[in-house]
């Protein structure tokens, strides 16, 4: 299996958050668990600009969507 092509600190970065460790097991810990019923780009904690992001590198199963899944399982568990 090949590694994705983005890193879970890179895509904190792209969203504008803290991308170390510690700031991403806070953000993480800080937002789960994430309602099953909600998509992980319809939560109310981002703003406008990273939500758009999100949904538009899913719906285009871009090279982001890898690490985006992810993250969407980290906050559920």
């Amino acid at each position: 299996m090949e590694n994705p092509v983005h890193s879970l600190q890179s895509l904190f970065k792209q969203l504008g958050l803290a991308a170390d460790q510690a700031s991403i097991d806070a953000f993480i810990k800080q937002h789960s668990p994430l309602a099953q019923a909600c998509k992980l780009a319809d939560a109310a904690f981002w703003d406008k600009a990273q939500a758009s992001f999100l949904r538009e590198e899913i719906l285009e199963d871009a090279d982001w969507a890898e690490v985006i899944d992810q993250l969407n399982l980290l906050l559920r568990d």
